[in-house]
């Protein structure tokens, strides 16, 4: 069911030879949308933490909410977004790209944002103290 099939409906039966027909009272249908609900974030690599250079794929869903859906990436402290579409990746990720990420996802006339996903950019180690075990 979409949005367009709201309206009056009634039903009508004739015999072959339309000597009989009869009409139905019409009925109003509405069709709403269900408000976007329950957004949330997969990760990978699991828990936000990735190499320096190495890749980082975040993908937005839903638990409710009928379409069509878009979806929108933000980082914390930028004010436009970073990309539209379900999966965001970063090839390669730089220590920049550390910070809090969250996804938005709307239908046209609601809009929920997914919790914030802390992503820590790990460097190169720093290397052992010395006389400590290699």
């Amino acid at each position: 069911v979409e949005l367009s099939h709201s309206g009056s409906y009634s039903c009508e039966v004739r015999t072959e030879t339309a000597s009989v027909w009869k009409r139905s009272t019409p009925v109003t249908v509405t069709v709403r949308r269900v408000p976007v609900s329950g957004v949330s974030l997969e990760v990978q690599p699991p828990m936000g933490q990735v190499a320096e250079g190495d890749r980082l794929l975040l993908g937005c869903s839903v638990a409710a909410g009928t379409g069509p859906l878009s979806f929108s990436w933000h980082r914390q402290g930028l004010a436009t977004p970073l990309a539209t579409g379900p999966r965001y990746e970063l090839r390669a990720v730089r220590q920049r790209d550390s910070g809090h990420y969250h996804c938005t996802a709307t239908n046209g006339g609601t809009a929920a944002n997914s919790p914030l996903l802390r992503v820590t950019v790990l460097g190169e180690r720093d290397p052992p103290a010395s006389g400590a075990p290699h």
